[in-house]
């Protein structure tokens, strides 16, 4: 992480259940940026999200 990263997450995993959704994520974002995240249906983008929040 540098000293300019507004969001930071390392190593983020989710399981619902026995099914893991996410599993050893890492994400840096800088001020200012603009960040877009694709992937097809089932992918995990919203998880992705729903966890951030």
């Amino acid at each position: 992480m540098s000293k300019s990263t507004l969001l930071s997450i390392s190593q983020l995993r989710v399981e619902f259940g026995g099914l893991i959704a996410l599993d050893d994520v890492y994400l840096d974002v800088a001020p200012n940026s603009v960040v877009g995240l694709i992937g097809p249906n089932g992918a995990g983008k919203t998880t992705l999200f729903n966890a951030i929040s």
